[in-house]
């Protein structure tokens, strides 16, 4: 797996949505790539604060629009090379 993936995966990850296979490379991933691993502590972070904040769930557009920005920022990286590299 590699940061792009990880990243389209990362909502189904943090949920538990994943099959074994997938959450298995993702956790593969998150052990080598410190990047990564950022992003999904301060995901997990930023869902604990807002859920502390409103009694409403994140609005599905705009958790694809914040989804959607995190895979940009991750493949316009040059230090974060697609899978095979």
């Amino acid at each position: 797996m590699n940061c792009e993936e990880l990243i389209r995966y990362l909502s189904d990850y943090i949920d538990n949505n994943l099959n074994e296979d997938l959450r298995a490379d993702a956790e593969e991933h998150l052990r080598t790539c410190h990047n990564c691993h950022v992003v999904l502590d301060t995901t997990r972070k930023t869902i604990l604060m807002y859920k502390g904040s409103l009694k409403e769930p994140i609005p599905a557009p705009r958790r694809e629009a914040l989804f959607d920005r995190l895979l940009k920022a991750i493949s316009d990286r040059e230090d974060c090379p697609p899978e095979g590299m």
